[in-house]
């Protein structure tokens, strides 16, 4: 197989473009960052190089312009990157071009097989490989998969490779060997379906929360969903990060597309809806914000806290913890995972029963997944856990029980996976790794 050595990366100026470019820079590889105007790859190379932390020298990336460069770059590449826009017209469009590209510099002698000709990648978070195929010839289909980083890439490691229907067995393997082994990746294989796996899975769980917000507020919920749970950032939290308005494109995307058990899940609120209108964003847009908002500088900084009924800001109060979150704090800094989960199973009202559906009904999606998304569980744990960095969901399973977490789904009317329900008949373990539960949960 070729080795992967020269790599370009299309849509420098974006987040992923630049993200992407350090990974690959970091790693000891030769890459060129190409946008639609050289001043925008130039961008980017300052982004990559400020991502990668002293890790590459100054101008190591090449950069240049679709319109003056693309052309001899691809000619010369061993893997292409596309990141631009998750926008399927865009996508298609550039990568018709990169197709013809490739297409007129392998036109001479020799037999171009999938093992020996540029393999070409597209990074989204759920638009169909197969579609965006349509747009290359097909012996370039034949090398062109789905590649999605988490981001930031320099960070989480968590990766999903797709394939489509046309895509070579062999350069799936040969690229998931050279995630894994050069720039150490965690990586699973997806079905090419709706935001794969990670992120149907993950925003399956975020916009359910979301969903909650009226009801309990802001403040509460992300006490409630904290640490302790097994997540790195609180839910309401994640999605300031993330974005509202990559969230709403993405659940909008499975509310369209998906019609499975979950799907009442994905319907994004309206108060969110109304906030984006306004051009409340979460992080990205600070003056703004989303369901937080930093007010003033420095010492003089306050927090403040969304009212989803009228769109204003409030300062931020801390809510009583109850009690039995207080149990579940006291268990996780004692290293007793399985006594914190116990506690919660135990405890009685309202807020236990929100996130005892919360928590049981992302172990339940999730690996419902099993055989649709993706082949195995293990799958499923690796996605979480490294690339959104929350409890693998049969950790969680192995901690309550699996005969306990299976009643308790059936008690809630939530569909029982397979693989639990062996577990539970045969009380074998579920979860494989070798990473501590102490890497997921936190006191507070």
């Amino acid at each position: 197989m070729r080795t992967l050595r020269n790599i370009v990366v299309l849509g420098a100026n974006g987040v992923m473009g630049s993200g992407s470019a350090a990974l690959f820079a970091s790693a000891g590889l030769a890459v060129t960052l190409l946008a639609r105007t050289r001043d925008r790859a130039e961008a980017g190379r300052a982004r990559a190089e400020a991502l990668a932390k002293g890790r590459i020298a100054p101008g190591a990336i090449a950069v240049g312009s679709y319109d003056h460069d693309l052309e001899a770059a691809v000619a010369g590449a061993d893997f292409v990157l596309e990141a631009v826009a998750e926008d399927e017209a865009v996508k298609r469009e550039l990568l018709a071009r990169v197709d013809r590209a490739i297409v007129a510099s392998e036109a001479g002698p020799g037999m171009i097989t999938p093992g020996t000709g540029t393999i070409v990648a597209t990074v989204t978070s759920g638009l169909s490989i197969a579609t965006l195929a349509d747009a290359l010839s097909p012996e370039v289909r034949r090398r062109f998969l789905g590649v999605h980083l988490f981001n930031p890439p320099t960070q989480i490691r968590g990766t999903e490779v797709i394939g489509h229907v046309e895509t070579d067995a062999s350069v799936i393997a040969h690229v998931r060997a050279w995630l894994e082994t050069d720039l150490d990746r965690v990586v699973i294989e997806c079905a090419d379906l709706p935001a794969f796996a990670g992120n149907r899975i993950g925003f399956k769980v975020l916009n359910e929360v979301a969903q909650q917000v009226e009801l309990y507020g802001v403040a509460a919920i992300d006490q409630l969903l904290g640490a302790h749970t097994g997540r790195a950032l609180p839910p309401l939290a994640t999605i300031d990060l993330v974005g509202w308005d990559v969230h709403a494109a993405i659940v909008d995307h499975l509310w369209i597309e998906t019609a499975d058990e979950a799907h009442a899940s994905f319907r994004l609120p309206d108060y969110m809806r109304r906030g984006i209108e306004r051009g409340h964003l979460g992080r990205k847009t600070r003056e703004l914000g989303g369901f937080y908002r930093v007010v003033g500088k420095g010492e003089l900084a306050e927090r403040m806290v969304l009212d989803p009924a009228s769109g204003d800001y409030r300062p931020f109060e801390a809510p009583p913890v109850p009690t039995f979150v207080e149990r579940m704090r006291a268990a996780v800094r004692a290293c007793d995972h399985a006594g914190a989960l116990d506690a919660l199973c135990r405890a009685d009202g309202d807020d236990a029963a929100l996130l005892r559906r919360v928590l049981l009904g992302y172990v339940s999606y999730a690996l419902c997944r099993v055989g649709e998304c993706v082949t195995a569980a293990r799958d499923v744990d690796l996605i979480m856990g490294f690339g959104f960095h929350w409890a693998p969901p049969t950790m969680l399973v192995d901690a309550i029980g699996a005969g306990r977490t299976a009643g308790m789904l059936d008690a809630m009317g939530l569909p029982v996976p397979p693989v639990v329900d062996d577990a539970a008949r045969t009380g074998r373990p579920l979860y494989a790794e070798a990473t501590l539960p102490t890497k997921y949960f936190a006191a507070a």
